[in-house]
């Protein structure tokens, strides 16, 4: 079968790997906003589509048999985009969706919709980690009543004021670098969104132990889609169409 998936995640270069040893034509397309991505088996492409028609447009000029949405949980526009452009075409959508957090017993979460109400909840005088991402970033930080570690894998474009600091580092993270961190930083207040899956789940145990409050920004619902948890279960699921 002829495959496009949409990147940028483990789990994507995961299943292009597999879906490749398995014979499969596989093209990954990547965002091109991480500078030296790790890059999957198969075809690469690198670069937007041009909004729904562009996607739309890749998929008939590639004769695509499946359309794979294995980009993170708050991707945001290509993910809508995707439900689009498998509606116009025709083209099935399969989405690895990976399972959400869930607090456990006695956690200290505060749960929000958006980036906007995240960063009004903060109280002032806050020492937040905030492990965001870049959309929403400005909103945090104009609170300028607050101290900020702003954890990103890539520099951002706008500049990080005084009341913040900015820490490059890529995931996975371990739990007692997690609590180094966020005791030397004295933090009060973690700041993230429930993208689940274990290469950042240390950061909620770390606060769970340190008493850290969470704030945690809600996922966005994209559509319909067959829709799976896991790269073993997409496999499953495209094979069997196969």
């Amino acid at each position: 079968m002829n495959i496009l998936i949409l990147g940028g995640t483990a789990e994507a270069r995961d299943l292009a790997d597999r879906l490749v040893a398995l014979g499969h034509d596989v093209t990954t397309s990547l965002a091109g906003r991480t500078q030296a991505p790790l890059m999957p088996q198969g075809a690469v492409r690198v670069g937007g589509f041009g909004g729904v028609a562009g996607l739309a447009a890749a998929l008939r000029a590639g004769a695509a048999d499946w359309l794979v949405d294995a980009t993170h949980p708050y991707a945001g526009q290509i993910s809508f985009n995707a439900v689009a452009a498998a509606r116009e075409t025709g083209v099935p959508l399969l989405r690895i969706l990976r399972p959400a957090w869930t607090p456990p017993d006695g956690a200290n979460w505060i749960h929000v919709e958006t980036a906007a109400e995240a960063a009004a909840a903060l109280p002032t005088g806050a020492r937040v980690l905030l492990t965001t991402g870049h959309t929403g970033l400005p909103q945090f930080l104009e609170r300028d009543d607050c101290q900020f570690i702003v954890r990103l894998i890539e520099t951002p474009a706008l500049a990080i004021p005084p009341h913040a600091r900015l820490l490059q580092s890529r995931p996975p993270y371990g739990l007692a670098d997690e609590i180094a961190l966020m005791d030397g930083e004295r933090i009060t207040h973690l700041v993230t969104k429930n993208s689940g899956g274990g290469q950042t789940a240390a950061k909620l145990d770390a606060a769970m132990r340190l008493g850290v409050k969470v704030i945690m920004i809600a996922r966005t619902a994209y559509g319909p889609a067959f829709e799976v948890d896991s790269v073993n279960a997409a496999v499953g699921r495209l094979s069997a169409a196969g």
